[in-house]
């Protein structure tokens, strides 16, 4: 059984009269990779910021790897690799020095470090380019570095966010096939994201956040179930007679049928072969029909659906 690294209980953070984080609650354990999602303004962020001790909140307690996290708790924060949205380098440092600089917060043997900063430049692909400072890197590269100064000092908690904003997409291949390998090779992963198909590939389980609340929670398939609509069938069918659309609704597991110019999109909330169906009470009753096409739910949807809002509302 895996062993829990994270563990937020009733966190409460109020600027002033707005709550930003309400009476949230969240445990992590082990292994997993955590997609934590929420619309601008959830708390996503203020969230993080109070797990990591960043930020007094009013209420709760936060543990992790079973300790309770501190301002001062640095046995704690040497475990912890954080690689934020904004990319936070030192200008005046090339990349071997950069990585170094920050993997020496952490580790003291130089030889050691040595070594460690080594492996981090191989991991993300910035060997060839360790004498350079950063503003030679191009975006891609530039968040590459910000991730090798985040993970050098090998940690066992690493924070994502948004590592993917802005880079070209062999950069973005290149970051999402690290933090497979890194949690493969141990490392628990809280990873933020507005790109839907990069937390479907990555996240073993997701939470939804919004207005400061822990809203959902489950594998993308246990969201995507949880979807009054399961699938949408769009056919062209020229003839729309009030008897075809009733007969239609009438099969199993239809419960809505939208017109939309020379197509119906029938929606249907379950079963493995609604098309089949569909398709079977067109052909026997010789009824002519145009292009047929199917949807699945995305997260997408599930997100609309829980929070009324597209994720970068």
């Amino acid at each position: 059984m895996n062993s829990n690294i994270v563990s937020i209980d009733n966190l409460v953070k109020r600027y002033g009269e707005k709550v930003a984080v309400d009476h949230f609650s969240l445990e992590i354990n082990e292994g997993e990779i955590l997609g934590l999602l929420g619309p601008n303004g959830s708390g996503k962020t203020t969230t993080i910021n109070c797990l990591l001790s960043l930020l007094q909140y009013d209420k709760g307690d936060i543990k992790i790897f079973g300790k309770p996290m501190k301002s001062d708790a640095y046995d704690i924060k040497r475990q912890i690799g954080v690689v934020m949205q904004n990319v936070a380098v030192l200008e005046t440092l090339n990349v071997y020095e950069n990585v170094d600089f920050f993997c020496g917060l952490y580790i003291k043997d130089k030889s050691l470090r040595k070594q460690y900063v080594e492996e981090a430049l191989d991991f993300t692909g910035l060997t060839d380019y360790k004498k350079y400072k950063p503003k030679k890197l191009s975006g891609g590269l530039l968040r590459r570095l910000n991730i090798a100064c985040g993970i050098a000092h090998k940690p066992k908690l690493i924070i994502f966010d948004e590592p993917t904003v802005a880079v070209d997409p062999q950069s973005r291949n290149a970051i999402l096939e690290g933090i497979k390998k890194m949690n493969k090779e141990g490392a628990t992963v809280i990873y933020t994201s507005h790109y839907m198909e990069e937390v479907e590939e990555l996240c073993s389980r997701i939470v939804i956040m919004d207005y400061g609340k822990n809203i959902a929670n489950g594998t993308s398939a246990e969201l995507k179930a949880s979807l009054t609509n399961r699938e949408s069938i769009r056919i062209g069918l020229p003839e729309k007679s009030p008897k075809i659309l009733s007969d239609l609704k009438e099969i199993n597991h239809v419960y809505k049928i939208v017109e939309d110019g020379d197509d119906i999109v029938i929606k249907c909330n379950g079963g493995e072969h609604n098309l089949v169906h569909i398709l079977s009470y067109l052909t026997d009753n010789n009824i002519p029909f145009g292009h047929v096409s199917t949807q699945l739910p995305t997260l997408n949807d599930v997100f609309l659906e829980i929070t009324g809002k597209e994720l970068r509302d």
